[in-house]
């Protein structure tokens, strides 16, 4: 994304540059902000090519949503390879077509943030994965950047693209040469706007964001040690977030957009963002409440700090009905909190 002023991450406007007039341009001062949401799944994928996903798009375009998010896989495994479904750019399968068809059709802008998954590795998760073997390291890094610039065709239709997702120990100086060749071959591939997804508490030691156009951040910041913080004590919990990711943006030049932003049903869920708690816990009205005043707090400092922070994709929802599911924002009470804050509020 360039320079401010003349590079944003624009809604609807980027979808129709890119994917034809689906709808008019909104005003800039909307068009500039990201109000997304991360549509997962319960399986791999399949479920984005299934007409649940569009009646999905169409109750979170009533909700203000202009940007939705998916996260296509490939497996690890333990020697450095990654596994992925054959894919073809010239006949991409449904589970990518699909989700560019739709959401062109609604003048919504599709941002693909492809993940790895490392069920059945030894890494418990993205930010643990690494290979210190030189003969691992380079395996690894010659399959990822198969399958990502593989991906970045299958959607070249897409807005915005992340290169890679919370991949801590393996976004390294040691490594910026690999990522710099990652980031030129896809941008070969694809005209989307391109990200790297950075955690929370490593986005400052990515070495390689002048090559992006926009720093993106899965903001699980910890805003509380209390289990039942108010809107006074989250507000400053962002505080020195915010403090850090603004110096950033000046020094980079690069707008800050939070690649997820999501809470549990969760009383740990102001200490510990990123912590599931749902599952098999019992119902509590704090949690419930909790949850509701963190999403709330969140979107006002989203909009209060737009000029540099565009925006946010909520982590998660579902097509259908989700099974066992944690972090959920298709629940009558979040849904009220999102659509006062994107539909109601803009």
């Amino acid at each position: 994304m360039g320079a401010l002023g003349t590079s944003y991450w624009i809604g609807a406007l980027t979808c129709a540059v890119l994917l034809g007039p689906a709808r008019e341009p909104e005003p800039e001062t909307d068009a500039r902000r990201v109000r997304g949401m991360t549509v997962s799944c319960q399986g791999w994928g399949l479920e984005w090519a299934s007409d649940q996903f569009a009646r999905e798009l169409d109750e979170l375009g009533e909700l203000g949503v202009n940007w939705v998010a998916i996260h296509p896989y490939a497996w690890l495994d333990r020697d450095g390879h990654l596994t992925w479904e054959e894919l073809d750019p010239d006949d991409p399968p449904e589970w990518l077509a699909r989700p560019l068809r739709e959401a062109a059709a609604r003048g919504i802008s599709l941002f693909v943030k492809p993940h790895l998954g490392y069920w059945g590795s030894p890494f418990r998760w993205r930010g643990e994965i690494d290979y210190p073997d030189p003969g691992e390291r380079a395996r690894f890094f010659e399959d990822y950047e198969r399958w990502i610039v593989d991906v970045a065709r299958c959607t070249r239709g897409a807005a915005a693209f992340a290169v890679g997702c919370e991949l801590e120990l393996l976004a390294t100086e040691a490594d910026e040469p690999h990522w710099r060749r990652i980031i030129a071959r896809v941008r070969e591939a694809t005209d989307a706007r391109l990200t790297y997804a950075a955690n929370w508490d490593g986005y400052t030691r990515v070495p390689f964001w002048d090559a992006l156009d926009a720093i993106g951040v899965q903001a699980y910041f910890p805003l509380s040690v209390s289990l039942d913080p108010d809107e006074a004590e989250l507000l400053a919990g962002w505080a020195p977030a915010l403090a850090e990711l603004e110096s950033l943006h000046v020094r980079t030049g690069k707008p800050v957009v939070f690649t997820e932003l999501g809470y549990d049903r969760s009383l740990s869920a102001a200490r510990e963002p990123w912590s599931s708690r749902t599952r098999g816990a019992p119902r509590d009205d704090r949690a419930d409440a909790l949850q509701v005043r963190l999403l709330t707090v969140g979107l006002r400092v989203l909009e209060r700090e737009s000029d540099w922070l565009r925006g946010a994709f909520l982590w998660k929802w579902f097509p259908g009905e989700a099974r066992r599911a944690s972090f959920l924002m298709d629940t009558p009470a979040m849904r009220s909190v999102i659509g006062d804050a994107w539909a109601r509020g803009s």
